[in-house]
């Protein structure tokens, strides 16, 4: 399985990344470790997840997913098989979020217990925190890759103007940077990444982790009309994506995806893997045969189809 470069470290993953939003909301336990123990065994090592994963089921309080994943690394072993990254900063009950080092020093210590691991190999901060001076949880940050709890750090949703301040204050300061980057981007939300994110991540060597790679799974074309939202838990965060723009990049996905013998969602999928700024777009399963399709998708080359995919999703 091909591997990449996470940013400018040394370490390497596959151009594909296992969202575990799904642990403990829509995959129960079994389920997880049944889709863990499979995304392994294709050769595939790099898993992301959210100290906040899933807080929003009826009944959790957040950590549900770290849990989960600790609970597999503990039963199977062979920590140095994956790669974990996880984050910090969303909201975990009144008081509990942000990026101040009083925060993140007891948020880290919580998610490493929740996994039970010793390390986090890329620690990730989850929403910007105007609040708190860049230096101050870049400061934070170099304190625990000192103390080896975390190997390297990331941000998530970041406006490039932010994204470049905290590189700039990292490099004048010596502090750690940011060394990846997740935005919100897919074969339908291109325009914000693709405007100015984008260059600032391929200036500064940054890996780029999409979120939404699959567009909560309109790109699968499972969601074709408004009768079709009541299919999954995740059916009502698709009724945006359901107008012209929509249909005419699922005309092409199913086009491109007649012609290559492959599905919707391997196509969407191969599309991001093949453009240079993207390190491994993240997507996650509830299913074998759902994950069986992902895996999948990192053997597709589509050839000159991405003209056909750029052109419908322009």
């Amino acid at each position: 399985m091909t591997r990449k470069k996470l940013g400018r470290t040394d370490i390497e993953v596959s151009k594909l990344c296992f969202g575990g939003n799904v642990f403990g909301w829509t995959a129960d336990e079994a389920t997880s470790f049944s889709l863990l123990d499979r995304f392994v065994d294709a050769g595939l090592n790099f898993i992301d997840t959210a100290d906040v994963y899933s807080s929003w089921a009826p009944g959790n309080t957040g950590g549900e997913s770290e849990t989960i994943i600790g609970n597999w690394l503990k039963q199977r072993g062979g920590r140095d098989r994956v790669v974990i990254a996880t984050k910090v900063g969303s909201e975990m009950g009144p008081g509990h979020k942000g990026l101040s080092p009083a925060y993140i020093r007891k948020a880290v210590d919580a998610s490493l217990k929740r996994l039970q691991t010793d390390h986090i190999d890329l620690y990730q901060s989850h929403r910007d925190d105007p609040e708190t001076p860049f230096e101050e949880t870049l400061g934070v940050y170099k304190e625990l890759i000192d103390v080896g709890k975390v190997r390297v750090i990331g941000a998530s949703n970041l406006t490039a103007i932010r994204l470049t301040e905290a590189l700039e204050i990292a490099g004048r300061t010596g502090l750690p940077r940011y060394e990846t980057m997740q935005p919100l981007y897919n074969l339908y939300n291109r325009a914000d990444f693709e405007k100015d994110i984008e260059s600032v991540c391929l200036a500064n060597g940054l890996g780029v982790l999409p979120y939404y790679s699959l567009a909560s799974g309109f790109l699968t074309g499972k969601y074709r009309s408004r009768d079709d939202l009541s299919q999954s838990a995740r059916g009502q965060g698709v009724a945006k994506y359901l107008d012209d723009r929509g249909w005419t990049i699922l005309a092409a996905l199913d086009e491109v995806a007649a012609e290559h013998d492959a599905t919707p969602a391997q196509v969407a999928l191969a599309w991001m893997m093949a453009r240079p700024s993207i390190t491994a777009p993240i997507a996650s399963a509830t299913k074998l045969s759902q994950l069986e399709e992902l895996i999948a998708a990192t053997q597709l080359n589509l050839g000159d189809s991405i003209e056909v995919l750029d052109a419908a999703s322009a």
